[in-house]
């Protein structure tokens, strides 16, 4: 099965939401132009890294945001990785990807297992729980955010169970551009599944952001990838390259879990 993906490496306007639906609407619209399977968001596209006012302009259970991705996935037929967004809950705010269909069904939502300190998460928001396993087109995804691609055994608890993309929607500064680059690359090969890495570019008052938004195949081989500044990234994968290549170097087969703990 072939997928062509889009991923929208957009700037993001710092605490700005209404201004960010704006952008993505125009994007969504650049996008569909070229008639993507599913387009892919990054991480806290609405607000940007403005985590001291997040419980003022946090989205109250994701609502607006899954209503607007909603009518744009029935508009234009396409799945949405909708990048993550701050959802606000009854306890706190949560960093959550939102998973559509393109029938306007809400399929998962995910939220942020490892918040990262070195800027402030775990001051401002909870931590999830659940897994970022999710269904499209009868073939298992998952999705996780930015920082948990640094816990390899969280991203093998998905491809264990079948996952055979891993999207990954972040805002990864610039300074470890080099370890966006090589983690990504490693939890393919290691994984023998497509990688899907969202960035955003631009900067906020505190942070330069990397872009180099990356397909990346099972082999470890970049398809595509951006460059710094805002853009549409766009490739075909072929989802029979996963089973090709598991089927040749069984890793899964001859995995030893009881010996891992």
């Amino acid at each position: 099965m072939k997928l062509k993906i889009a991923c929208l490496q957009m700037d993001i306007a710092f605490g700005e939401p209404v201004k960010n639906y704006q952008s993505v609407e125009k994007l969504i619209q650049k996008a569909s132009n070229d008639k993507p399977d599913i387009i892919v968001l990054p991480e806290l596209w609405t607000t940007g890294y403005d985590l001291t006012r997040l419980d003022t302009i946090a989205d109250k259970n994701a609502a607006h945001t899954i209503k607007f991705l909603k009518q744009a996935a029935i508009k234009y037929r396409v799945h949405f990785v909708g990048g993550s967004v701050a959802n606000k809950g009854d306890t706190g705010v949560k960093n959550t990807l939102l998973i559509i269909n393109k029938k306007g069904q809400l399929v998962h939502l995910y939220s942020k297992l490892h918040l990262f300190k070195l800027m402030d998460e775990h001051l401002y928001l909870e931590a999830g729980a659940e897994k970022g396993l999710f269904e499209l087109e009868e073939h298992q995804f998952a999705g996780v955010i930015c920082y948990d691609i640094r816990f390899p055994e969280w991203i093998r608890s998905h491809t264990a169970k079948g996952a055979e993309v891993l999207f990954v929607v972040a805002e990864w500064p610039a300074p470890r551009l080099s370890h966006w680059r090589a983690l990504l690359i490693a939890r393919a090969i290691e994984n023998q599944c497509f990688v899907i890495g969202c960035n955003r570019s631009g900067q906020d008052p505190t942070n330069q952001f990397a872009g180099h938004s990356m397909i990346i195949d099972p082999w470890g081989e970049v398809v595509a990838e951006a460059r710094e500044n805002e853009e549409i990234l766009t490739a075909v994968i072929d989802l029979e390259l996963v089973k090709e290549i598991r089927k040749l170097i069984p890793i899964f087969e001859d995995r030893k879990p009881d010996y891992y703990k």
